[in-house]
């Protein structure tokens, strides 16, 4: 570091914000520094630095491993797809990832952490701050690391009131896309298809639909039609056939508690000769950019996802600047996004 700032003729101090907070130093300054930096293979030490400032200069987010297969086998077949069935979680890691460097810090990501309490604490262990969504990590545990650093719960319900907390509208959203088929389609026999109890945002999804229903004087389930073990194009394939094979009338509309299974049925009912939206409509909730290119383009629910995970960094780096200040609650609005798949558009 002294090597370089004496090359480029700045003081150490500019060196380090170079690194820290790139936005904080002229462009033309940091060009200079970085260019010396290059021409000596400097690179900044972490450890070092966490030694003086007893920081890390790492972000952490932690959140389950809800890989989609299918997606996944898309991506392989076209090269050119891999930003269109980028996910939920790889959304959010976008976001803070964007938001995490302009604050001068990197991003240690875990997901699925197998190992119990002490994987929580080895990521914790090596973080200045830690973002972390929601039923990955057990209250219990939470408890003990926010003692010690910054946490930011991302979606679902608030466990822990003294933590910082970020949510979109999930029960908004759902009941106003009910209320479009309902009310624009003139559609009654709804269908929907849930994740596992223990997720929050589809049971939250879950109660707008049933509030959607109260409103316009429809049958109000006490569960959803089905539930899906996880939320992937199969999960939502093997519902969409299971509806499709239960006595009785069909479903007018069948809507499912994420995009990723709506996009499954797609396929599904294809496969059976249904129409879409003709004979079905179909809908999804999140927005991800696979639900835009699908045939037919799929009516969904679009939550400002990588707004999330910037959201995550902005309160982490907050808290770290002050931590008594009052905790926060954030709720996202969300937007219906009417296409194809409903028979709008």
């Amino acid at each position: 570091m002294y090597d370089v700032a004496e090359r480029s003729g700045v003081s150490i101090a500019t060196v380090s914000r170079v690194y820290r907070t790139p936005d904080s130093v002229r462009a033309q300054t940091r060009e200079r520094v970085l260019e010396a930096a290059r021409q000596l293979g400097y690179v900044p030490s972490g450890n070092a630095r966490g030694l003086a400032s007893r920081t890390t200069g790492v972000l952490g987010l932690c959140f389950p491993d809800m890989a989609d297969p299918d997606a996944e086998a898309d991506a392989e077949a076209d090269s050119d797809a891999d930003d269109a069935v980028m996910l939920y979680s790889d959304q959010i890691i976008r976001g803070m990832e964007r938001a995490a460097r302009r604050h001068g810090y990197a991003l240690l990501i875990a997901a699925s952490l197998e190992g119990g309490p002490e994987s929580v604490a080895k990521v914790a262990g090596r973080v200045d701050g830690f973002a972390v969504l929601a039923q990955t990590v057990p209250t219990e545990d939470l408890e003990v690391i926010s003692r010690r650093l910054p946490v930011v719960m991302i979606a679902g319900p608030r466990e822990i009131d003294h933590l910082d907390h970020i949510v979109v509208a999930n029960a908004d959203g759902e009941r106003e896309l009910a209320r479009h088929l309902i009310e624009d389609h003139g559609l009654r026999r709804l269908a929907f298809v849930g994740g596992e109890v223990e997720s929050p945002d589809a049971e939250a999804r879950f109660r707008g639909f049933r509030e959607a229903c109260r409103d316009a004087g429809l049958p109000v389930p006490d569960a959803p039609d089905l539930r899906a073990e996880i939320m992937t194009q199969a999960e939502g394939a093997r519902t969409a056939e299971a509806l499709l094979d239960r006595e009785g009338e069909r479903p007018e509309a069948m809507l499912f508690a994420n995009d990723q299974m709506a996009v499954g049925a797609l396929r599904a009912l294809e496969r059976r000769g249904v129409r879409v939206p003709e004979d079905i409509a179909v809908t999804g909730f999140d927005g991800i950019p696979l639900s835009r290119i699908v045939r037919p383009s799929l009516t969904t629910v679009r939550q400002p996802i990588r707004q999330l995970g910037e959201q995550a960094v902005e309160l982490l780096v907050q808290r770290l600047g002050d931590s008594g200040r009052e905790p926060v609650s954030l709720m996202l609005p969300v937007s219906v996004v009417r296409r194809a798949s409903c028979g709008c558009g």
